[in-house]
Order: structure tokens, then sequence, then C-alpha cells
């Protein structure tokens, strides 16, 4: 293995470290004090997509590095599967150890919060073990687990890792894509409005990695998509083009504008992100005055569907969306972020076993 394939897995790990967090100042009607577990809503829309057993899908030994080759049927069996083991888990207290025996490796080259503590905590409950790399050789690495997670700068290192390894490689964010952040966000809009065909989200921010999986895949669901960002921050011109493949092959509806007024019309669902990733801090000053007009508020609301929900995958910033929406009862932002645990369980899961 030469010099240059070691790099894409030698990546650097991060330890993982949770900064203390005050909640003195959260609001008295935060939705983190609204979370419970409950059977109504989670697994009322099972019966919409079939019962697993008539889901013809094979996802074994499969990567997870884009949504974009995934199915409609894929991604519904990824989403009920997800639901389903949230439901038997916690809300039944059932003990299935899905995995018993596999072990997982988890690179990081970029620091992580809820990626990582979502797969370390959905691995140690169910799984046999995880074990975090900061060198290793991918072929060393498939000889001795059963999957590789890996977050990475460049979208291109994964596919130079599923060359290497013989075991799957997942997606835990990339410069392009962030496959697993969106399955959280399909399954927490399932456990809201019940299913997801015929709605409408609305993107308000950065063209950046985490819409472009909402755009390889939202017209799969049936999901209609509306898309405000600022002159030179358009999402990926390749992955536009195929954004509108899918919304004229499954007939869904897709709007790219600068106005985030005009894409909130009618949404169901108001998505915003960071403006500054990681690495692009230097262009702080920039984007700040690019992206002002942006910000989130009741006020966008207004011109929203009546039944309007708000998503973000935080860490969130104030300018990017202002605390009477986040901290509002539309706001699923905790919802959401559990359920990185419930979807990053089912994609291991099925690409192991």
């Amino acid at each position: 293995m030469s010099s240059l394939n070691l790099h894409w897995c030698s990546l650097r790990l991060f330890p993982l470290v949770l900064p203390l967090v005050s909640c003195e100042n959260r609001p008295a009607t935060s939705p983190i004090s609204k979370m419970k577990c409950s059977n109504e809503g989670i697994g009322r829309h099972f019966n919409r997509y079939g019962p697993q057993a008539q889901m013809n899908v094979h996802l074994k030994g499969r990567d997870l590095l884009t949504l974009q080759n995934y199915t409609a049927d894929e991604l519904k069996y990824l989403l009920w599967m997800a639901a389903d083991l949230k439901q038997r888990i916690k809300c039944k207290g059932e003990y299935l150890p899905l995995m018993q025996g596999k072990s997982l490796a988890m690179i990081f080259e970029k620091r992580s919060t809820r990626t990582r503590l979502s797969a370390e905590t959905g691995t140690s409950e169910h799984w046999h073990s995880q074990i975090l790399y900061e060198m290793a050789y991918c072929e060393v690495l498939s000889s001795m687990t059963n999957a590789i997670l890996a977050r990475v700068h460049k979208h291109n290192d994964l596919h130079l890792m599923k060359k290497q390894a013989t075991i799957p490689i997942i997606n835990g964010l990339s410069d392009l894509h962030h496959p697993l952040q969106i399955l959280a966000d399909y399954l927490t809009l399932q456990e809201h409005y019940g299913g997801l065909n015929g709605l409408t989200i609305t993107w308000i921010g950065d063209g950046n990695n985490v819409l472009h999986s909402i755009m390889t895949s939202a017209a799969k669901l049936g999901i209609h998509l509306r898309i405000a960002t600022p002159k030179g921050f358009e999402p990926d011109l390749k992955i536009t083009k195929i954004t509108e493949q899918f919304s004229s092959e499954y007939g869904t509806k897709l709007l790219l504008t600068t106005d985030p007024l005009e894409a909130a019309d009618g949404a169901n669902v108001l998505v915003t992100d960071t403006w500054i990733s990681m690495g692009q801090e230097e262009e702080k000053k920039e984007r700040l005055k690019a992206f002002q007009g942006y910000q989130i508020t009741m006020q966008t609301a207004k011109s929203a569907a009546s039944n309007w929900t708000f998503l973000h995958c935080l860490p969130r910033k104030p300018e990017e969306v202002d605390d009477e929406v986040f901290y509002s009862p539309r706001s699923l932002v905790f919802q959401e972020a559990e359920n990185r645990k419930w979807t990053i369980m089912v994609r291991k899961e099925d690409s192991s076993s």
C-alpha cells in the first residue's frame, strides 16, 4: 500500500469533549422539556410503506457515502427500521443484541459531537464494541472489524477508502454530503407528520453538504423542495442537475431562489444550518455579510404552512435562527438530534448483517 493511499486511512482522532452547557436561560417552552417517549406517532406510518418483509431491499455490505444511489424503497426501509428500533428499545425497553460479536471502526478527521455520541451510544448498547483509530490501514481495519464510519474533510477520501476496504464504509460527514443527518431529519418528520409524501421542505442558508443530502433524496420520498441561498453560495451545480432530474422523475416541485421569504411560502418545514462550517473560519466576515436577511424568524414563518416546523442539525448560532423560533414548540431540533442515534444504528446493522 503506497504512502499516498495510507493517508486516506490515517486520519486525525479528536477526543470527545462535551462542553458544559447551562440550561438556566432556556425558555420554559423549550422543546427539550417536551421530549418524551410515546407510541403515538412512532410507527403509525409503517402500513403506508408496507411491512418490512414485503420490501425488496438488500443492503448487506452496502456503503453509505451518499443518499443519491439509494432507491425510494431503500430509504423507506431504513426509516421503517429506525422507527421500529426506537419504539422497541426506547419505548418498550426491549434488549436487542442486534450485532453481538461485531465491531465498528470509527475514524474522525474532523471533530464531532452528535455523530460520535450517537455512534458510540448506539454501538456500545447493541454491538460488541466500537474502536477509534488515529492511524490504520483500511485493509487492516477490514480484517478485524465489520464496518468503518469515517468523518472526513474531502468526499473523495471516502471513495479511496471504499476501494481499499472490503467492509462497508459509512459517511459520518464529508464536504459534499451528510447522509446520516438527513436520515435523522426524515425520521423526525415522519414521527411528527405521520409521513413524508407531499411535505414541502424549505432550506434557507448555505448550499452545503447537509443541503446536498436533502437534494439527492427528497424527491424519492415525495417531498417538494424550496431552496434559498445567497448569490455565490448556491449548492453544487452537478448535484443541482441531479436534483432536477429526480424532481422530474418523481413528480415533485423544486424551487431555487435567493429570496428567503419566497422560499418559505407554503413550507411545512423550515431548515437551516451553520453559515460557517469547519474550515471556513477565515471566511466568517464575508459570510456574515452575504447571509444578512437569511436568519429564520417568526416573520419568515408567516408565509409558511399553518403546521410548519423547524429543523437545525446543530450547533446553532443566533444569527442563523432567533431564540423565538429555536426554542418554540415548532422546533424539533432536540428530537432531531436524538434520532441520529436510531438512524445510525439501523445503517450499521444493515451494512453488516
